[in-house]
């Protein structure tokens, strides 16, 4: 099937009142519950910590991830993993890639049997190397096609505040996408479908480091020709480390691809080009991290997607000068974006 397809008429409407769990009550967790509430799901939050649950109840506020946002009052909210999960129809992921594991293990028993299990992450195990989709088969022991990732360029705080944009969902079984595109699509959030589940998360995940250079060079003071430089050249690394692993070439172009790659590098609500610019200010990895409030996954995922690079041949020079950087060997004004796989250019660029 093309990828970023719209959803076949077939799939029917909005599915008003499915019951529908959020696992993970950070900034962008909350704001796909608010995405599902809006498209008439009846949601319901796990919060790690008791007092962000209680603000979500009573005040239909989590403030301390989406000021000045109100939440619809069909959402709920529990710190208890069984008061959530019980008796819902899909289940929705968005907490850390690196603690996503130990996570899955929390809630393996408590999953209602053959309902959709979907990604909001974008990042790479980093001890295994795997993708967010493959934890979750392998922790929960599920066949692949339950399982959905969704991506897109999609900024947590843009879209709360209801501004339009769109995402793909992308799983094995297009039926288990199409099911979850429709629960997910609202007035202000359309999900488009395809079955590019490889291409479409390891599009999430290296952007995230392209992102993390754009901020490199912009705490620099570098200007726009050299941040185009930078993500017209590290679309060409996400396609051939994409391709390599069995994506599609199209999938990079579209939503998951070049779409978040371009709203990422572009936002200073981006955590990952926040964490780039400290590190081009002059701050080390260690002060970055101290700085930042929420989890810069591209940060997280720079080794893993390396090692997973020269297990296959591609050569990815601006995301192993991010490494550079990050490790305090190169200096980040020295980062090079003319540095490529390639010197000729494709044609038709």
């Amino acid at each position: 099937m093309p990828t970023d397809a719209p959803l076949d008429p077939a799939a029917g409407p909005p599915r008003h009142g499915a019951r529908v769990a959020v696992l993970g009550a950070g900034s962008w967790g909350t704001t796909f519950a608010k995405v599902l509430a809006d498209g008439g799901a009846q949601v319901s939050i796990w919060a790690r910590r008791p007092e962000i649950a209680r603000e979500i109840v009573e005040s239909h506020r989590n403030t301390a991830y989406l000021p000045g946002i109100n939440l619809p009052r069909q959402i709920s909210s529990s710190s208890e993993l069984a008061d959530v999960l019980d008796g819902v129809e899909q289940l929705y992921i968005s907490v850390p890639s690196q603690s996503l594991r130990e996570n899955l293990r929390l809630i393996r028993d408590l999953v209602p049997a053959d309902i959709p299990i979907v990604s909001l992450m974008k990042g790479v195990e980093r001890d295994t190397r795997m993708r967010m989709s493959e934890v979750i088969e392998q922790e929960l022991e599920i066949d692949s096609g339950r399982i959905a990732v969704v991506s897109g360029p999609n900024l947590a705080l843009e879209i709360a505040k209801e501004q339009p944009t769109a995402a793909v969902v992308s799983s094995r079984s297009l039926a288990t996408a199409s099911d979850v595109a429709v629960v997910s699509t609202n007035r202000y959030f359309r999900s488009f479908v395809n079955t590019d589940v490889v291409g479409t998360e390891f599009g999430g995940v290296l952007k995230n480091l392209i992102a993390v250079a754009i901020g490199i060079v912009d705490g620099v003071g570098y200007g726009e020709n050299t941040k185009a430089s930078i993500i017209t050249r590290g679309l060409v690394e996400m396609t051939d480390f994409a391709v390599a692993y069995g994506g599609l070439t199209e999938t990079m172009s579209g939503l998951a691809g070049l779409g978040d790659l371009i709203a990422t590098c572009e936002s200073p609500l981006s955590r990952n080009n926040t964490a780039g610019r400290l590190l081009g200010q002059g701050y080390d990895y260690a002060e970055v991290i101290a700085q930042m409030n929420q989890t810069a996954e591209g940060i997280a995922s720079v080794a893993p997607v390396l090692e997973l690079a020269a297990a296959v041949g591609v050569e990815m020079p601006i995301c192993s000068q991010v490494a550079e950087v990050l490790a305090g060997t190169l200096a980040p004004k020295d980062l090079a974006p003319h540095l490529t796989t390639d010197t000729k250019e494709p044609q038709g660029e």
